[in-house]
């Protein structure tokens, strides 16, 4: 399958018989979900299902780190145009599912910040490897929205339901070596061997018998697809969140490098 013609943002790389490399953003800067990115992230996962080459993909960020997070340009543009947040919100759920469905077994090599759509995708990957220094912040609730991308699917089952509430309300950061802990990615390595373990990872998979990994992976994914009316209403209330006054100061804080001052709690909430 030639994904150079339908891809740009993302770099789709043969590695090895069976095993392709995604890689997101380019060499020195950090990756950010710009509306081409944020599409392709959503897409690539049925071209990997069905491509007879492919039997492992890894995924991972160039240069400084996973990702940013969401092009600023686009969440202000979510804020102010129904359409836009309509689309957002089906790449979004599209990401979570076509993840979830994709019948290869994904492989996620995380080191740096690992922020928004980034973070989702690293996390939804079927074997998440983080670098013991990488930075992993799912900061919806900073912004002023809900956290809804990947989190209510995933995290209280990774993690159990007192992390997931605690680093999910706080916005507060977790290194690879503390979300391995958690439970919350299968492995933390020190950053120089990131790479190349999950390199040895996707080998073992790529050797093992594809219909044995696939079933196996299609059972226990189940227990996500039973979480999926949480995910829908958390993802449905986190677009909600984007044509209120929180988000608008979460924005401009950003922008302005200070600290948020969010409007009261509204009376009738």
């Amino acid at each position: 399958m030639d994904y150079s013609s339908s891809y740009q943002d993302l770099k789709v790389h043969s590695l090895e018989p069976g095993i392709v490399e995604i890689v997101m953003g380019e060499e020195g800067k950090l990756a950010t979900a710009t509306a081409r990115a944020h599409a392709e992230m959503a897409r690539i996962w049925l071209d990997i299902d069905r491509d007879p080459a492919v039997r492992v993909a890894i995924l991972r960020g160039a240069g400084k780190g996973f990702s940013a997070g969401g092009d600023m340009a686009m969440v202000e543009e979510m804020t102010r145009d129904f359409a836009v947040r309509a689309r957002v919100w089906r790449e979004a759920r599209d990401l979570v599912y076509n993840m979830l469905n994709c019948s290869k077994v994904i492989v996620s090599a995380v080191h740096g910040p690992a922020v928004g759509a980034g973070l989702a995708a690293a996390l939804m990957a079927d074997i998440p490897i983080a670098a013991k220094n990488a930075r992993l912040i799912d900061g919806h609730t900073r912004l002023g929205v809900a956290a809804g991308d990947h989190a209510a699917i995933i995290w209280p089952l990774l993690c159990g339901m007192a992390k997931a509430k605690y680093y999910l309300l706080t916005s507060d950061e977790l290194s690879g070596e503390d979300a391995e802990k958690l439970g919350l990615v299968a492995l933390a390595v020190d950053a120089s061997e990131l790479n190349n373990k999950a390199l040895e990872v996707a080998r073992k998979l790529a050797a093992a018998p594809q219909t044995a990994l696939r079933w196996t992976k299609y059972s226990l994914n189940n227990w996500l697809r039973l979480a999926g009316p949480a995910f829908d209403a958390s993802l449905a209330l986190e677009m909600l969140g984007f044509t209120g006054p929180e988000v608008t100061e979460g924005i401009a804080a950003i922008k302005e490098k200070r600290k948020p001052s969010f409007p009261p709690e509204p009376k009738d909430f």
